[in-house]
């Protein structure tokens, strides 16, 4: 096993019998009629410049290079979000962020409406699978719909940052998960989606990639991931399924790598975040092979080429343009130019978001001050040619702005919805170095009085510092940090909620509350905030406060268990037994797996004297958590209460000897 360790932050529609009408296709090796398999392999905070198909020299990268040489390459294949929730939104739907509301990686779930590659297939017959490597596409999120098996399975009950393994799978165990499912399934047509966050910040390869890409580890772990596609292509030629099945092979977006002072990736749409590899390898010899796609493509055109290659209907909400004709040496439609965005500036610290439209030569990047770079003759986008270039900047904008019109739905066609998410989650997608602390649920909206994130990187690169400081339990070094971020931004909301927690895992449980109620006053809306002001009046002992911290989180987020457990607690220590009764009730109807509310409310009852709703209770917090002893030596004395001495002489057995007074 890998080690873990801590993480940063259009329509073609196809007619029927085009695909077998003479010299456009051979035909395929598969039974006349017979659909292939489709497999996704998605590839985390990958450049496209890292790649040994790509030209890169540091790096061997066999088995995809392989795909490629077999296969088609889009040599300008972009992102339109530098995140990975949103990004693979967009793979997924064919939609752009602006119609699904995805802009970020928390805080909003892909609505029911909107259609997805996975529903479309199993609609048509496909057993559908995915394995993620990453938290961040947990199914609360919404990317789950359509799937048979979705294997996320990431624990988000402890809030102890120590504990990242359980929010990173490493590539190997994706696709140990995944050959399974395939073995499961293989008799019958697939859609298998894996996903492999292994490039992701830190990079930390295991061995032997460790040693050799000492100097360069980002490179190792792509390195390692490649070894992983290689044991999938392996598997599908020794079970006869490789020439059966078309496989696309992308990334869903780049890393900073330290250009334009962006270590990671998010925060900036520049080409070195934007832009991905994309292959498609196509079944038996339908298409030529070793081919080289100059044209651009997008995420966004990935669901309508796949559905136009199988000769299924594209769905009218799919945005993206099918790629199939440029597959097969066809000139395609014509680009109105390819849209980016992030948003991450804007929700999480309130500085400007940034929008931005390639076209032609142009990368035009719409923020309080402007950019346009000639990205083929100056690739590193270093020279700014905004001043030099307004006609053609001007002419950038209109189409940004037409674009944006284009893909944004009307009021009542937006399909994102509220998640709704605990606080151990939303504590655990921080720990993988997002700076995830807005809680206020800012609209999306454009203000180009807001900062520059070009104004605020270095900023921004401290606070990443300070969180991963935090994470790691060097919490000094982090307020240190921390505090020389107030210096430029004295009131930011994201650095004093990341100072209230510092000081809370510090336990100066006082400092901590007079920071957090700071983040209330500007956003009284945060629910977070209330939520861990709560739990650390209570280690104040101010149980009147906590409680009203608490109830407050719960009114602004009625899916906090862990609130409402925390509320009952409260509520103990003043004397108001049904209020905590009610409390702890509430937490197992938020969760109903929630052991420790089965035990509280175990306790109240049999103070109560209500012995046989006590043992109900009990018993079921045992069965959830068998080895919580202090349970079942409750359940004991309630068992006794009732004269079941001997079920209860079996539970003091089963808790072992009571611990030293």
């Amino acid at each position: 096993m890998r080690p873990a360790g801590r993480f940063s932050y259009r329509y073609l529609l196809l007619l029927p019998g085009l695909l077998t009408l003479p010299g456009l296709f051979p035909q395929p090796a598969q039974a006349a009629g017979e659909q292939p398999n489709v497999l996704l392999i998605s590839i985390d905070t990958v450049r496209a410049d890292h790649l040994g198909c790509y030209g890169y020299q540091q790096i061997r990268t066999p088995n995809i290079d392989a795909l490629a040489a077999e296969g088609v390459r889009f040599a300008k294949a972009y992102t339109p979000a530098p995140i990975t929730l949103p990004a693979h939104t967009v793979m997924l739907t064919g939609a752009y962020p602006m119609r699904t509301g995805m802009h970020d990686f928390s805080g909003n779930r892909l609505h029911p409406s909107q259609p997805t590659l996975a529903a479309i297939l199993r609609k048509h017959g496909y057993a559908t699978g995915a394995v993620v490597g990453s938290a961040v596409l947990d199914s609360r999120f919404g990317l789950n719909r359509g799937f048979d098996f979705y294997y996320d399975n990431f624990d988000f009950s402890r809030l102890d940052e120590r504990n990242l393994d359980a929010m990173e799978r490493p590539g190997n165990q994706v696709v140990d998960q995944g050959l399974a499912w395939l073995e499961r399934n293989r008799k019958q047509k697939f859609f298998l989606w894996l996903h492999l966050y292994d490039p992701h910040h830190p990079y930390d390869p295991p061995a032997p990639y460790n040693a050799q890409y000492k100097t360069h580890p980002y490179d190792g772990e792509i390195a390692f991931v490649d070894s992983q596609v290689g044991r999938l292509i392996r598997y599908l030629k020794e079970k006869s399924l490789y020439e059966r099945t078309l496989i696309v092979l992308v990334g869903d977006h780049g890393e900073g790598l330290g250009e334009h002072g962006e270590t990671t990736h998010g925060f900036f749409i520049y080409d070195s975040t934007l832009r991905v590899p994309m292959v498609f390898r196509l079944p038996a010899s339908r298409l030529p092979r070793g081919k080289v796609v100059d044209k651009p493509a997008n995420l966004a055109d990935l669901l309508p080429t796949v559905l136009q290659f199988l000769a299924l209907p594209i769905p009218k909400e799919a945005q993206g343009q099918s790629l199939l004709p440029l597959l097969r040496g066809q000139a395609g439609a014509p680009s109105e130019g390819f849209y980016a965005e992030t948003y991450l500036p804007r929700i999480h610290f309130n500085w400007s978001e940034l929008r931005s439209i390639h076209f032609q030569q142009y990368h035009l990047i719409d923020a309080p001050k402007p950019e346009l770079y000639d990205v083929w003759a100056d690739p590193r986008e270093s020279r700014n040619l905004f001043n030099q270039k307004r006609a053609a900047a001007n002419e950038l904008r209109k189409r940004l702005a037409q674009l944006i019109r284009q893909y944004s739905p009307s009021a009542q066609d937006q399909t994102a919805e509220k998640t709704g998410l605990d606080p151990a989650l939303m504590e655990r997608l921080k720990s993988l170095g997002y700076v995830a602390v807005s809680g206020a649920g800012d609209a999306v909206l454009s203000d180009r009085n807001l900062p520059d994130p070009k104004d605020r990187i270095q900023m921004y690169e401290l606070v990443s510092e300070a969180l991963a400081d935090s994470q790691k339990g060097n919490y000094e070094e982090s307020v240190s940090k921390l505090r020389a971020a107030l210096k430029i931004e004295k009131d930011s909301l994201p650095v004093h909620y990341l100072l209230a927690l510092n000081y809370h895992r510090q336990k100066e449980y006082a400092a901590a509350v007079e920071e957090f109620q700071k983040v209330l006053q500007w956003s009284p809306t945060y629910s977070l905030a209330a939520y861990y002001a709560g739990l650390a009046s209570g280690k104040l002992g101010d149980f009147e406060q906590a409680i009203i911290f608490l109830r407050r989180t719960l009114e602004l987020d009625a899916s906090n268990f862990s609130a409402a457990f925390n509320l009952g607690a409260a509520y103990l220590r003043v004397g108001k037994v049904d209020e905590a009764l009610a409390a702890f009730q509430r937490s197992v109807s938020i969760f109903p797996n929630y052991a420790p509310g089965y035990e509280a409310i175990g306790e109240v009852l049999l103070f109560q004297g209500q012995v046989d709703p006590a043992i109900e209770a009990l018993r079921k917090a045992v069965s959830l958590a068998p080895e919580n002893a202090k349970a079942r030596r409750t359940l004991a004395r309630a068992l006794q209460a009732n004269g079941l001495e001997q079920e209860a002489q079996e539970e003091l057995k089963k808790a072992g000897p009571p611990p030293p007074p």
